[in-house]
């Protein structure tokens, strides 16, 4: 399985992704610098979290318009697998692959703490190993992760089953007490029409350690290995 980590000034998950991927797969994925202008041969990429460019402007904006994304971009519209982790889940609404934007936390302070999300779709390359209603915990961490949409936009998402995560509480109830940052009915991750780009705020790559029993993001890598091979 080829992957490829972009990586952006700013960047600070990339190594994490980057070990999870090897501890999956078994295949040290390929670090690519934001400034490169054409991806090498993947059968996925990730765009992961941090603060691209100091977050200056809006959470994103600028590596959106960074080289390599035109690649991403026209690779994403050809079917390629793509997955935003927080600050790449900017990145991707910032570019266009995804609708909506990422705006502060309706608490107006960083959030960084484990949270419970439940699987609205596990029909997709990222989530057919899940269980569907399946509650599954997730660390966060971010400081614009509130997802907003307006209505038409929102309605057109819940139409074509694009809502992949919501952000529960511990018995799976989706509501106002166990939404941690205000996003619009409680969104914590989306894919585009095609199914084939995803963005979360939620970190996967920091849920795959069996020893601390916080593993619940490896079922995500695995579900696209079984999707991809």
């Amino acid at each position: 399985m080829k992957t490829s980590v972009i990586v952006f000034p700013g960047s600070n998950c990339d190594r994490d992704v980057a070990v999870s991927i090897k501890k999956i797969t078994n295949f040290d994925p390929m670090m690519v610098w934001h400034k490169e202008t054409s991806l090498p041969k993947s059968d996925l990429v990730i765009i992961p979290g941090g603060f691209t460019f100091g977050d200056y402007l809006r959470c994103g904006s600028i590596a959106a318009n960074s080289p390599i994304m035109k690649d991403i971009i026209k690779k994403a519209k050809n079917g390629l697998p793509i997955l935003g982790i927080c600050n790449g889940f900017q990145i991707l609404t910032e570019s266009g692959l995804l609708p909506g934007t990422l705006i502060k936390n309706d608490c107006l302070s960083f959030i960084c703490k484990i949270v419970s999300i439940r699987v609205e779709n596990n029909q997709t390359s990222f989530s057919n190993k899940y269980k569907k209603n399946e509650i599954i915990n997730i660390p966060i961490a971010h400081n614009e992760g509130n997802f907003f949409a307006n209505s038409d936009t929102l309605k057109k998402i819940e139409d074509a089953n694009q809502i992949i995560f919501r952000y529960c509480n511990a018995n799976g109830e989706i509501n106002n007490s166990s939404n941690p940052n205000g996003s619009i009915k409680n969104i914590a991750g989306i894919t585009n029409e095609n199914g084939n780009v995803l963005g979360m705020m939620p970190h996967p790559e920091r849920a795959t350690c069996n020893i601390t029993k916080l593993n619940d993001g490896e079922i995500l890598f695995k579900s696209l290995v079984e999707s991809l091979f």
